[in-house]
């Protein structure tokens, strides 16, 4: 199995949303699920699997703990992956957007209004099986995300990632993501999910 990396953030600065959000929320939070992610794994490769119950066991507790972690990092990739321009959609993402939606206008209200109503995560996916995007929500790290699709966009809309900047107006630091998606990236992870059909 490729061992995972810590990745750098992919941009300096961002337009409306501070360094110093960007900081906390790179530097220490995603930082923190790669470590525990890290850790998680290396105890389970001693775990006691004749213990293993639904109810509790080491086991199920580190495997639920593992989704969390785990989830926590590669969600964080794709937003963090993301972010860094003001560019126009384009290309064949913005296709599919106006197939699915008829507008980008229109994913852009339904995207901004699943953020409203998440409590941790709205996410552009790519669905394998129905070989279209979908936007899905997450209230947690390991909650709601749907087995075959791949996540092409992800908006955080936990406090931690616009407290800071904008208190509690989320429709405001939704509006400013939006301004700082850098296209080309989203683009790119688009044609290589595109490929993939289950």
């Amino acid at each position: 199995m490729k061992q995972y990396t810590y990745k750098e953030m992919p941009f300096k600065t961002l337009n409306g949303i501070s360094d110093k959000t960007n900081a906390i929320h790179h530097d220490k939070l995603y930082a923190g699920y790669v470590k525990k992610k890290d850790e998680i794994q290396e105890k389970l490769k001693g775990v006691v699997l004749d213990s293993a119950n639904q109810t509790y066991s080491e086991l199920r507790a580190l495997k639920d703990a593992e989704t969390f972690a785990v989830n926590g990092v590669y969600l964080h990739d794709i937003y963090f992956d993301s972010l860094g321009t003001d560019a126009k959609p384009h290309g064949e993402i913005l296709k599919e957007i106006e197939k699915t939606w008829g507008t980008f206008e229109n994913f852009k209200a339904l995207m901004k209004a699943c953020g409203m109503a998440a409590r941790g995560w709205a996410v552009l996916s790519w669905d394998t099986f129905e070989q279209g995007l979908r936007i899905y929500t997450g209230d947690q790290h390991n909650q709601g995300g749907v087995w075959g699709a791949l996540p092409v966009l992800t908006l955080d809309v936990y406090e931690h990632a616009y407290f800071i900047d904008f208190g509690s107006d989320r429709g405001a630091y939704i509006d400013t993501w939006f301004q700082n998606l850098h296209w080309d990236r989203i683009e790119k992870r688009f044609k290589v999910y595109k490929k993939c059909s289950l």
